[in-house]
């Protein structure tokens, strides 16, 4: 099967090309500036606003499968209008199609979120997320939209990095006690994003890990993990601050990881040092 991997250049990008390459699949990887530091079995660029550009790449690569890891910005024509016309191209090839979404749909109303719930977002990249959404599943029924957290692993994530700054006092800024999430392990959320794929399935299904934690709490369990002094890591409130967004949102993924193989690990557990490198079960 050929799989074509929209957003390879990224972390969570890199990650599904190392698995799907091992489980023997040839895996086209995009970028938008340049190439990865993953071996894809080849690199393409791709600008999502061009709709000639998508429609080029589909036809020349001929996928069986296309998978959009891309993260976007709160640009609503790439993050939101991109991946509507990415999934038009698929819909039209009848290709399967699977769409990485973000738990910044929700404003953190409810705090806890299932997959039927519908958006409601604060901020415009949530609006622009929560819109891509929308739009993938009503120009292609059958594609999955997957909502994930935070997503962690391997020292390479955006958080494990800040928080090595701010621990040796290169960066500036603080880690909120009250802004919660549900972080994700990259291992474990490329290899259920690749079993969803396999399966039948379709619509909205949710990929967090069990462990709802604070920005905090998360600074302090890499900090354990990598021998880091957590004494050194500043905490802050994000009410008292003036950046948007929501507060505690806690993704509820206990229906879809009925379905699954693949174990979606808490933080308490991923980033514990006997745990840290545990590979979850995968395709």
């Amino acid at each position: 099967m050929t799989v074509l991997i929209v957003g390879g250049s990224g972390f969570l990008g890199t990650e599904l090309i190392r698995q799907a390459r091992t489980a023997g699949q040839t895996t086209v990887a995009t970028y938008a500036t340049k190439p990865g530091a993953a071996s894809p079995t080849a690199w393409c660029h791709l600008d999502l606003r061009d709709a000639e550009s998508l429609d080029a790449v589909v036809s020349d690569v001929r996928p069986q499968l296309v998978l959009n890891a891309s993260s976007g910005s709160a640009d609503w024509a790439t993050t939101a209008d991109g991946p509507i016309r990415l999934a038009m191209v698929a819909a039209r090839h009848g290709i399967r199609m699977v769409h990485v979404s973000s738990d910044a749909v929700f404003s953190g109303a409810r705090v806890h979120y299932d997959e039927s719930s519908l958006p409601d977002p604060v901020t415009p990249y949530g609006a622009a997320k929560a819109a891509a959404e929308t739009g993938v599943l009503a120009v292609h029924p059958q594609a999955v939209v997957a909502r994930t957290s935070l997503i962690i692993g391997h020292g390479r994530s955006v958080h494990e990095k800040m928080v090595h700054e701010l621990s040796d006092g290169t960066r500036d800024g603080v880690l909120f006690t009250d802004d919660i999430r549900c972080p994700v392990h990259v291992t474990d959320l490329a290899a259920a994003l690749l079993e969803l794929t396999a399966a039948d399935a379709a619509g909205v299904h949710h990929l967090a890990g069990r462990d709802a934690v604070s920005r905090h709490e998360l600074g302090i369990l890499i900090a354990q993990r990598d021998g880091l002094d957590a004494s050194r890591l500043p905490s802050g409130l994000r009410a008292d601050s003036t950046l948007p967004g929501a507060l505690d949102v806690r993704l509820d993924s206990r229906a879809t990881q009925q379905g699954l193989r693949t174990t979606l690990r808490g933080a308490r557990q991923f980033l514990h040092r006997t745990g840290a490198t545990a590979q979850p079960v995968g395709p």
